[in-house]
């Protein structure tokens, strides 16, 4: 009889695994959304191309990174420079208006100490003019302002100066010849007229060495000493008029003056 029987159970043999060893389920899901990002979708996970993935994305986030970090120093150290090169031309421009400033102030400090020295140059000239001096030398003092005596009709209206005739006749002060001429008891007469209008007369001369209209400075020789008109001797007659009729005190005016006869 035949029997039946059953075909041999084939054992199979352990074999190798299906899928090599995957990553963690968290790595896997980061990897992807990395991959994603960085290209698309993927339709498989491969391992291999996961961790080249992987490697790839973390150099370039580092070159990123460092590159990131450059470009930020670098802006950093543009805008310092761009801020220092706007502060360079402000302080140079501060600078040049200091300078400027100082230039100025110098320049009108200047001007001023000019006018000042003008000033006092006119004011010196002003003063040489108008700087009283003695009529003459070798002289002395015969009658004083205010004396009485019989050779006059009133009191003494002058200063007389006794000198050899033909002593030079020097002018007191500054004027303008207002007049010469002979005047009866005065004799020759020089009249002088002062900036002031003050008039000083120079009677009893010899001679006149200026004419009507000239302008005569301080010490200049205006004559000489003579005896003309109502005279004992030789000598100067000088009387000093604010106004035609007020004679004053020659002498009192000529030590106010700086003039000591």
């Amino acid at each position: 009889m035949t029997s039946g029987s059953s075909a041999p159970a084939k054992h199979t043999a352990p074999g190798k695994p299906l899928l090599r060893r995957l990553p963690s389920a968290p790595v896997l899901v980061g990897v992807a959304a990395l991959a994603i990002s960085a290209g698309g979708a993927i339709s498989a996970v491969d391992p291999d191309r996961i961790s080249s993935r992987l490697d790839s994305t973390s150099s370039v986030n580092a070159a990123g990174s460092i590159t990131s970090a450059t470009d930020a120093g670098l802006l950093r150290r543009g805008a310092g420079v761009s801020r220092a090169a706007r502060r360079a031309p402000a302080a140079a421009t501060t600078d040049a208006e200091l300078v400027a400033q100082a230039e100025a102030q110098a320049r009108r400090r200047n001007a001023a100490l000019e006018a000042y020295a003008a000033q006092a140059q006119e004011q010196a000239i002003k003063l040489e003019k108008n700087q009283w001096v003695l009529p003459l030398a070798g002289y002395r003092i015969t009658a004083t302002f205010g004396m009485s005596s019989g050779l006059w009709s009133s009191t003494h209206t002058g200063l007389d100066f006794a000198a050899p005739s033909g002593t030079p006749l020097h002018a007191i002060a500054g004027g303008v010849v207002t007049s010469t001429g002979y005047d009866g008891a005065y004799g020759n007469k020089t009249v002088i007229t002062l900036e002031d209008g003050t008039e000083v007369w120079y009677c009893h001369q010899t001679s006149y060495l200026v004419d009507t209209g000239d302008t005569v400075s301080a010490g200049e020789v205006i004559g000489s000493v003579g005896s003309t008109g109502n005279v004992t001797g030789p000598h100067l007659h000088l009387e000093v008029r604010p106004s035609a009729d007020s004679p004053v005190d020659p002498y009192a005016l000529l030590v106010e003056h700086g003039v000591s006869p």
